[in-house]
């Protein structure tokens, strides 16, 4: 009796799923293996093509180190934060949080203003004479992963201060007790015991960092096209939409092998060898 009651409560999540996730799924990928009979035929031809392939390293690339940084900038500022009094705490969280209240064009836009030739940077460096002329920073690779980093840094810091709220103090001073300095009981001890919160951060930062569409169009123009802004250009100016599925497919194959290995790096690290995303 309990599991019939079970499953009747699971009935409407499951069928929730299967309509706009599984359905959804099955009508993007089943055009792109099957036409009178199976075959990859569509994704081999991708990935012969160098252009193809160009503009899944650039989104590789973007994507790895936006989350690098991400992680290597938001980890200890997260610490920071859980370590202050609730009352500077609840401050600098809401702080980090604030740039996620604001429209991504917006934020693109405001990027625009400080890398183009005309912007802040540029203007600063002309008048103290660092540069003749203006640099080329808007429309570049470099430019996507500045507004990118700047998009998902809050969603780091929020993930990993969840995390290290629940670290007791005193593991930091038992280790320091033993004789490790701060830097190497924080690596020792703090880093492996919020692994949890940094594998799914990285995972959101990631995933995010592919799968973006505005930042990559506005701060990344038509000549460093990406799989999201690809896809867009796919269905809606060229109407392959099978072409788009492709590219959709690859970009899910994508995140859930990223998935695997962090989960992987994380076992090594953390012998406990829990999967976390």
């Amino acid at each position: 009796m309990k599991n019939k009651l079970y499953w009747l409560l699971l009935l409407p999540g499951i069928m929730l799923l299967v309509i706009f996730l599984v359905i959804p799924l099955f009508n993007t990928l089943f055009p792109t293996i099957y036409e009178e009979k199976f075959t990859l035929y569509k994704y081999i031809e991708f990935f012969k093509d160098e252009y193809y392939l160009g503009i899944l390293i650039r989104t590789l690339r973007i994507s790895i180190v936006s989350t690098i940084v991400c992680i290597i900038l938001g980890t200890p500022t997260a610490y920071y934060i859980s370590r202050c009094n609730k009352k500077w705490r609840s401050l600098l969280i809401a702080i980090s949080i604030f740039p996620l209240l604001t429209n991504s064009v917006v934020r693109s836009f405001a990027w625009i203003n400080i890398l183009g030739k005309n912007g802040v940077i540029n203007t600063i460096f002309l008048k103290l004479g660092l540069i003749n002329e203006p640099l080329t920073l808007l429309y570049t690779e470099f430019s996507i992963i500045i507004g990118t980093i700047y998009l998902f840094l809050p969603l780091m810091i929020i993930t990993v201060v969840g995390v290290m709220e629940n670290i007791d103090n005193d593991m930091m001073e038992a280790a320091e007790s033993l004789g490790a300095n701060r830097i190497k009981a924080f690596i020792k001890v703090i880093l492996p015991m919020s692994l949890p919160g940094i594998i799914v951060g990285g995972v959101l930062v990631f995933t995010g960092a592919l799968t973006a569409y505005t930042t990559p169009q506005l701060l990344g123009g038509n000549k460093n096209l990406v799989l999201a802004t690809f896809i867009y250009q796919k269905a809606m100016s060229v109407g392959d939409w099978t072409g788009a599925s492709v590219i959709a497919t690859i970009m899910i194959i994508i995140t859930v092998l990223v998935i695997k290995l962090l989960n992987g790096i994380a076992a090594r690290l953390d012998k406990r060898g829990e999967d976390y995303a």
